[in-house]
């Protein structure tokens, strides 16, 4: 597949009448990146009976640590009913455990069990063999610097409005 190089215009009308807008409009692209990342992932990890939004779970609470639900909403990107009625069936498999949280007894914490924390250890192999084909051919420092636009990428949309 080979790449073209567009002239990119900050008239939004301009962009929008283009042939190539969506090939030079990031959000769609991070989309369609994504995506595809996604299938891929979630087409080896089905045997195991997992998917992506429960990797997701694992992933936030084995590196962050226990959550609330609000806040593991935002690290497993998902909405908060949505990953409230994920949590139910995690934690009826054994994956997640719920405690009071210690600040406020009307919350509650989101932890990894032991099954947890095992499922998500045999899961990132696959998650990184997933990653290292997306940044096939790129450099470390090219690897690095996409990383970089990406943090600051996310830094400028939390600081927005949207």
């Amino acid at each position: 597949m080979s790449f073209k190089r567009t002239s990119i215009t900050s008239d939004p009308k301009a962009i929008a009448s283009t042939p190539d807008a969506l090939d030079t409009f990031v959000p769609y692209l991070m989309n369609r990146i994504a995506r595809r990342y996604n299938v891929g992932v979630e087409d080896k990890v089905r045997s195991k009976g997992l998917n992506v939004p429960r990797l997701r779970v694992l992933a936030a609470l084995a590196v962050e640590g226990s959550k609330s639900v609000n806040d593991l909403s935002v690290y497993a990107i998902s909405e908060q009913s949505t990953i409230s009625r994920l949590l139910d069936q995690m934690t009826q498999e054994g994956l997640v455990e719920r405690k009071p949280n210690p600040n406020d007894n009307r919350s509650r914490v989101i932890s990894l069990t032991p099954l947890g924390y095992e499922t998500y250890q045999s899961t990132f192999p696959i998650m990184l063999a997933a990653e290292a084909d997306m940044m096939q051919g790129f450099s470390p420092a090219e690897r690095a610097m996409a990383l970089e636009f990406l943090q600051r990428m996310l830094n400028n949309i939390r600081q927005s409005d949207i």
